[in-house]
């Protein structure tokens, strides 16, 4: 019921998003009356198919919600520049007036008003356009080295290549993610870690798109922690498919590698958000670690969302691996990340512990990013420098 509600909410205020943009755009169009026709009718058209695409998941059969999906996700992407374009063409408009207007000059320049509002959708086209090759290709590499203290000269250059957010699902399919683990395997790391959100679905509609993650190859294996969509798409089942697939799965536990003669520990937490769905998967920094060995001073966890950091540090990991926030993956949302964790993208540190977010390596909803490149992170650890 509640969601219900809350579907309802959001198609409202779509309604009224599409309104305003009709309203400030296709009357100042300097464009026939055809074509004015014809955008009303696309944004009718925008205004039913996103929430089809949103809600396509509980549609049957798999390939017209997938292509619904597509329809709807892509669209989505589109409105939300042309929203955010013509929004900022208001604001000027409204600069440019109030400058006129102190000039003691006639208000508004007619040229201006009518190819503004036809360079917004434009605009937008172009915008969505770069931001879908840059969903829809492999994920670069990102190589990132974090200065640990006291390293133990065998661990000097241990390279971890941490994978997260690829959300297999109506969109991103197993040819994506074959081309992301090969990718991996050419990296030849000691050690993969995949930070959670890898799946939008359930066992059945995606086990066949995952499988290729039983082909990523390191010395010490490929280690893997809950997102809260593993939550959202029924998370002992995938956890146990994980498993099937040969990747170990850490649920607030942790392994000690040795490493030519040195060890360290690897832990993993559960996503920040589980204990609301399963309070046996309540998010545990601390129970993750406990009886961990002395003598391993590097304490590397995963943990999907950047938040678990404060009570990593009060645990006393060296380095925490999250991913979450796909770095806002387009304009504006990167601004409205910080609202709820403490970092968006990079590397960071809260007191003795570095916390390395990646932008994630696929995408959710739109195909689309922009100002938000997806990563595939390679980690490698290497003595700090003293000051």
């Amino acid at each position: 019921m509640r969601r219900s509600a809350f579907f309802l909410r959001f198609i409202g205020i779509g309604v009224l998003f599409h309104l305003y943009v009709g309203v400030r755009l296709i009357p100042d169009a300097p464009v026939g009356l055809p074509l004015k026709v014809l955008a009303v009718i696309l944004l009718a058209a925008s205004v039913i198919v996103i929430p089809l695409g949103m809600a396509a998941r509980q549609i049957e059969p798999q390939s017209l919600a997938d292509r619904l999906a597509w329809l709807g996700l892509t669209a989505l992407g589109f409105f939300s520049s042309l929203l955010l374009l013509t929004f900022a063409r208001d604001v000027m408009l409204f600069f440019v007036h109030l400058v006129d207007w102190l000039r003691g000059v006639p208000i508004g320049s007619p040229a201006l008003v009518a190819y503004s509002a036809l360079a917004v959708p434009l605009l937008a086209v172009l915008l969505s356009a770069i931001g879908f090759y840059n969903a829809r290709r492999r994920a670069p590499v990102v190589s990132v080295d974090v200065p640990i203290a006291d390293l133990p000269a065998a661990l000097d250059g241990f390279t971890i290549v941490q994978i997260s957010d690829i959300h297999v699902g109506p969109t991103i399919k197993r040819h994506y993610v074959e081309r992301i683990v090969a990718a991996v395997n050419g990296l030849e790391p000691d050690l993969i870690a995949v930070t959670g959100d890898v799946v939008d679905g359930t066992v059945p509609n995606l086990a066949d798109h995952t499988r290729p993650l039983a082909g990523l190859t390191a010395r010490h294996g490929a280690f893997l922690v809950t997102g809260n969509h593993e939550y959202y798409s029924g998370a002992d089942k995938w956890i146990a498919e994980f498993r099937r697939l040969g990747l170990t799965v850490l649920l607030n536990q942790h392994v000690v590698l040795d490493h030519d003669g040195a060890r360290a520990v690897i832990a993993g937490v559960t996503d920040f958000s589980a204990g609301s769905f399963d309070p046996a998967h309540r998010s545990d920094p601390a129970k993750a670690i406990s009886g961990a060995p002395d003598d391993a001073t590097v304490r590397v966890l995963l943990a999907h969302q950047p938040r678990s950091a404060t009570a990593a540090a009060e645990a006393g990991f060296t380095l925490q691996l999250s991913g979450h926030t796909h770095g806002g993956q387009f304009l504006p949302w990167n601004f409205f990340v910080r609202l709820q964790q403490p970092f968006v993208a990079g590397l960071e540190k809260v007191g003795g512990l570095w916390v390395y977010t990646s932008r994630g390596t696929g995408y959710w909803g739109p195909p689309k990013r922009l100002g938000a490149p997806s990563e595939i992170t390679r980690v490698r650890l290497v003595p700090s420098i003293p000051a």
